[in-house]
């Protein structure tokens, strides 16, 4: 089997005035190594739209993740919702992108924009097939994945930005697709390549979007593990099995906690070199261990890495933030959020009774809750987390 995975992240802007997005994006697992990404367009804005591109893809996704054929997916999406009387359509148009096994991309396209690849970071033009499924036509491909693959899925909100102001006839697929292609050879993270197509689009609405706009990023690169320490474990007899399997693991390896990074220093036969740095004033500083990819504080630090993932799982508005700061909680973001795929996390149950203060914050009196939150936002990212307690 390869050793290839998907990068997934989208972002999307509503219509202006409304508060639903009339576009809605699914994603399915299909097993350890297959997924299923459905990005509809519901027809018009607003709550209408809404209920349409969320009935679709819900259905789409879920059918397909079960094995069933595309015939019966797009019979079912045409029985099930209902015909707009204005209009006299069905359901909303879709963009399904099917990755199995991680080998290969079966791509099926109902009147949304095409979708744009980028192969080692040029416009890849990828062959199509055309089907006609109860009277719609439905463009069909299967595509072997090859490592830094990048396919960009949009609603139809993206082309039509800058129509009547910035462009007569909108953004091109053409234009969009070198923008993107400008961009990818950096290595941004799918959630960041949507962030910086939506934000264009944007703009070039003025920051009053004429339709929701939605962009669906998938890259396709290595797989790249990572693991995290964080606290000591609850006997301290623990500490060197702890140590043992925590430095054990291929990949980075992050210490978060002040007591733990002794315990780590002391295994390791290294000293700890203190930084009296404040990067950032709301997060102590790093430290030092030879053999230690980043030493940083403990529950503070981890804190606002939780506030910082579950923005990026949101409007992403923090992202210029961490992915520049030298802060404990910026790098670790970076490392987690960018560079790895498989994350371990090795706990330690004991408790610091610096942490039971009824003064301090809620989310502040257990790392249990911190930990669970951080590896239930990595997951919505799309990463592998395996959790170990001592």
């Amino acid at each position: 089997m390869n050793n290839l995975c998907a990068d997934i992240g989208y972002k999307s802007i509503n219509h202006i005035g409304e508060q639903l997005c009339g576009d809605h994006v699914d994603i399915v697992d299909q097993g350890e190594n297959s997924t299923v990404i459905v990005l509809a367009d519901g027809l018009g804005s607003g709550v209408k739209a809404s209920i349409l591109s969320t009935l679709t893809s819900k259905i789409i996704s879920t059918m397909m993740a079960q094995g069933l054929s595309l015939e019966e997916c797009v019979s079912t999406i045409a029985a099930t919702l209902p015909i707009c009387s204005v209009r006299g359509v069905a359901y909303s148009t879709f963009t399904i992108i099917h990755l199995i096994n991680n080998e290969t991309a079966e791509l099926i396209q109902y009147d949304n924009p095409q979708i744009i690849m980028l192969r080692d970071c040029e416009i890849y033009d990828y062959p199509k097939s055309e089907l006609n499924i109860d009277g719609k036509k439905i463009y069909k491909s299967n595509i072997n994945l090859q490592e830094n693959d990048i396919f960009i899925a949009m609603s139809d909100g993206c082309p039509h930005a800058g129509i009547g102001t910035a462009f007569n006839f909108g953004w091109k697929r053409e234009d969009i697709a070198e923008f993107m292609a400008t961009v990818a050879h950096v290595g941004y993270t799918s959630k960041t390549l949507s962030t910086m197509l939506i934000d264009e689009c944007n703009r070039l609405y003025g920051n009053r979007p004429g339709d929701d706009a939605t962009a669906c990023v998938i890259r396709i690169r290595r797989r790249e593990p990572m693991n995290i320490l964080f606290g000591p474990p609850s006997n301290r007899d623990d500490c060197d099995r702890m140590m043992s399997l925590f430095f054990s693991k291929e990949g980075k390896h992050i210490v978060c906690g002040g007591t733990t990074s002794s315990i780590a220093a002391k295994y390791l036969g290294k000293p700890i070199k203190a930084s009296l740095n404040f990067e950032q004033s709301d997060v102590p500083p790093i430290a030092e261990i030879e053999g230690v990819d980043l030493v940083t504080e403990g529950v503070i630090t981890i804190n606002k890495v939780l506030e910082y993932a579950k923005d990026a799982l949101g409007e992403n508005k923090f992202y210029e933030q961490w992915s520049i700061k030298h802060d404990g909680a910026s790098m670790i973001c970076r490392l987690l959020f960018e560079e790895a795929t498989d994350i371990n996390f090795y706990v330690g149950r004991a408790v610091n009774p610096a942490h039971q203060n009824p003064d301090l914050p809620i989310n502040f009196n257990i790392k249990m809750n911190l930990v669970e939150e951080l590896s239930q936002c990595l997951k919505k990212m799309g990463k592998r987390i395996k959790v170990s307690y001592f």
